[in-house]
């Protein structure tokens, strides 16, 4: 498994844990914030950017990086997502054949995306590493839909690198000053076909791969035992990406299994909704992510925390912490202020970059 993350600014040692920019935004934030937590990159999504702001101005912003003030990393998914949660959710938004998906979203205007349009995109975006267009397997599928889903995203992904070869070329790009360009691996809840979905992607050559789907038990946990034939089938020099993990318990899971990048929008939705993580400890120094209830979640509106003075965690170094009380956080929600998510998701995200920063130092 790879060992860092280059992008244009730098390197970074893995695992790491991009939150959700999807419109080029951190919900709450702007990047000075993003940059307190320590958060080193984001994720930004193809098909909300395609729709919100077209090719043209993002080439005329010559980049989302340039255009939202960020210079960290950045990763770009593809719109694949959106195929699942748009499209296979409800029919009548749009249609996906071999050629791509067309979306019909209500009210607005209709975006046809296909595996070179992805692509082509992602690369005007600027992203460190960009994920190929891949036809989200609905959770509900059969064997027969599972194997049409896995068919099309193997035959988007040689149309994707083969455009992503045809750019590098036009641009005079080399291995060492390209993106990252990763597979997805689809499949449902059937082990056989991401097994050879995997192998038919090894087969076509990429930087890694994306965990793709949403496969949950009836407990809506999620599915290890998929996501560990995906780690089996994935070469040794490729990254291994949990898309849209996750939960601080699963993300130390799949660590273990090898997967080394996360996305996820948990902990900043989490923040405006009043859920703050916190670990169960009295420093940072102290923090132990082999003990089973390793965090808790604090919530601002119980009535015993209008009377606390203490910080939302003692084993925090964020501005939050540093500087508020429970207390006035609780206030700050009672009175429906705006400042109340920027300081809560200020305090989420850092508490994921601590569990980022604890995972790289073989914390389990």
């Amino acid at each position: 498994m790879k060992k860092n993350f280059r992008y244009r600014s730098g390197s970074l040692p893995l695992p790491v844990f991009f939150p959700d920019a999807t419109r080029a935004i951190v919900k709450s934030i702007d990047t000075t914030d993003l940059k307190s937590t320590k958060t080193p990159g984001i994720l930004v999504n193809t098909y909300h950017l395609f729709k919100d702001l077209g090719e043209e101005r993002i080439k005329e912003m010559k980049g989302i990086g340039k255009f939202m003030g960020w210079d960290g990393a950045i990763i770009s998914d593809s719109g694949g997502f959106q195929i699942g949660s748009l499209i296979k959710k409800d029919p009548k938004l749009g249609r996906v054949t071999d050629m791509g998906a067309t979306f019909h979203p209500k009210g607005e205007k209709t975006v046809q995306l296909t595996p070179e349009k992805s692509v082509r995109f992602q690369m005007e975006l600027g992203a460190d590493m960009i994920v190929v267009l891949d036809d989200f397997t609905d959770p509900k599928a059969g064997l027969k839909k599972a194997k049409e889903s896995v068919e099309r995203t193997i035959l988007w992904a040689k149309r994707s690198k083969a455009e992503f070869e045809k750019i590098c070329k036009e641009k005079n790009l080399t291995v060492k000053n390209r993106p990252y360009i990763l597979g997805v691996v689809q499949g449902g809840r059937f082990p056989d076909l991401r097994k050879y979905c995997a192998e038919e992607l090894v087969k076509i050559g990429f930087d890694g791969f994306g965990y793709g789907g949403d496969e949950r038990k009836d407990d809506k946990s999620l599915n290890y035992e998929i996501l560990e034939v995906i780690a089996k089938a994935t070469p040794k020099d490729y990254f291994l990406y949990g898309l849209g993990v996750g939960k601080p318990e699963d993300i130390v899971k799949l660590v273990k299994m090898g997967y080394n990048i996360f996305d996820c929008v948990l902990p900043t939705r989490d923040a405006r909704h009043k859920r703050l993580y916190v670990y169960n400890f009295d420093s940072i120094k102290e923090i132990n992510l082999n003990k089973k209830n390793f965090y808790s979640y604090y919530t601002p509106d119980k009535k015993e925390n209008l009377k606390d003075n203490g910080p939302v965690s003692r084993a925090c170094d964020c501005i939050t912490c540093k500087n508020y009380s429970k207390a006035y956080l609780a206030h700050l929600f009672a009175i429906g202020d705006f400042t109340a998510g920027r300081l809560a998701t200020i305090h989420n995200l850092r508490f994921y970059s601590i569990l980022m920063e604890k995972l790289r130092t073989k914390n389990v």
